[in-house]
């Protein structure tokens, strides 16, 4: 069983406005503000390693100071994932709780704000080259780690996967307003991320080799600043073992977030046994993969999606069913069937984090509330959510640090 961990990014926000706060640095002072993008992050601790003078809480900043991100230890089943993602929100919350503010999972602000981009020279740099697009990108999204025994078993999965990754993106939608406005969209943190220049889908790369002439190209360009600015839906980490997907809006229900966890590492699992079977990548072109993340993006689990088989519109429940019918074979085996079908079947009926957002909103206004005060009760209720069976967490377990990746 392949271990996999996650990285979560939350906003830190006023518990009574909703407004986004600027807080990242106090909430880690004393600590580097180093981004997993960045190139001159540091080692990560051993959290069990007392001589270790590193930060070791789990909590690391993001290009805006409005946001903190969290991260899991390599874990090999939902349960302990499930508690980590809890432990690690609870380990956020409490640190914002120090000034008077909480955490939310919310993948843009439903409210408008002016933001902070977390000051290091790396960003400094990035939002003198890339402006509006740096100065705008308060998004919060939920990257996924998968064990891989060699880069050339990660480029291998990179190439089978890349066709399913719009029915995560539409399985996780939970960002329905930007700056004070109903977007239409179920994910516009997608639309809004999708404005850096590597961003999206990828091509089918074939080798390692391939991958890294692909990355050179991309680096000699100069358009990009480092390697830690390849923002692929999915890409082979750079710090770890591992093959990162990072298609998904963070989760408001942190079972939900495990969830997508489980199927990506299902999705893992399931690429390279084809790998190994000789089973060549579907040849989908990348401009239909861009279509279904739009569609996946706009519509959510309320309209069609496009079915990763035939890429022609279809029932996004159907579609959903379809992608937990592919990797059920690797989820048999590791006990996880009926949990992800029970998992799925609850996003279906509940509705994904933007249709409780959106269901927030239209209780305030239907009691007389005005569109301000209903977002602020989003965000409240967000924070709700989010902290859900996490408030409780001993805070004196160990801190949720993403380690580096061993396959048990």
């Amino acid at each position: 069983m392949r271990t996999f961990g996650v990285e979560e990014e939350l906003l830190i926000v006023d518990p009574v406005t909703g407004e986004p706060l600027a807080l990242a640095d106090a909430l880690l002072a004393g600590r580097k503000l180093a981004a997993d993008d960045a190139p001159d992050k540091p080692r990560i601790p051993d959290p069990h390693d007392s001589t270790n003078d590193d930060d070791a809480t789990g909590l690391t900043a993001e290009l805006k100071l409005e946001q903190i991100e969290t991260q899991t230890r390599p874990c090999l089943d939902y349960a302990e994932l499930l508690h980590q993602i809890r432990q690690g929100r609870g380990l956020a919350d409490r640190a914002a709780r120090k000034h008077s503010a909480r955490v939310a999972a919310l993948a843009t602000s439903p409210i408008a704000s002016t933001t902070h981009t977390t000051p290091n020279p790396r960003y400094a740099t990035m939002q003198e080259r890339f402006g509006l697009t740096v100065y705008e990108q308060l998004t919060c999204g939920f990257h996924v780690h998968t064990f891989i025994e060699s880069p050339e078993e990660g480029v291998a999965v990179l190439d089978r996967i890349r066709d399913k990754l719009a029915v995560l993106t539409a399985l996780s939608a939970n960002s329905p307003f930007w700056n004070g406005v109903e977007t239409g969209f179920e994910s516009y943190r997608t639309q809004a991320w999708n404005r850096w220049p590597t961003s999206g889908p990828s091509q089918i790369f074939g080798t390692h080799s391939v991958y890294r002439r692909v990355v050179t190209r991309l680096l000699d360009s100069g358009v990009l600043l480092d390697e830690g600015m390849i923002y692929f839906d999915a890409r082979l980490s750079r710090n770890h073992p591992t093959v990162e997907v990072r298609v998904a809006d963070v989760c408001l229900d942190a079972e939900d977030a495990a969830l997508i966890a489980v199927l990506v590492r299902g999705l893992v699992e399931s690429a390279s046994r084809e790998w190994r079977a000789g089973v060549d990548p579907a040849p989908v072109p990348t401009v239909l993969l861009r279509m279904a993340a739009w569609q996946a993006s706009n519509c959510g689990l309320r309209g069609d999606l496009l079915d990763f088989g035939t890429f022609r519109p279809a029932p996004a429940e159907e579609v959903v069913e379809a992608l937990v019918d592919f990797v059920a074979p690797v989820l048999v085996e590791q006990d996880e069937l009926e949990l992800a079908r029970e998992g799925v079947s609850r996003i279906l009926n509940r509705g994904t984090g933007s249709e409780q957002q959106r269901r927030a909103m239209q209780a305030e206004l239907t009691r007389g509330a005005d569109a301000p005060a209903g977002l602020a009760a989003v965000v409240a209720h967000s924070v709700e959510v989010t902290m859900r069976r996490s408030e409780d967490i001993n805070a004196r377990e160990p801190a949720p640090v993403l380690l580096r990746v061993r396959q048990s």
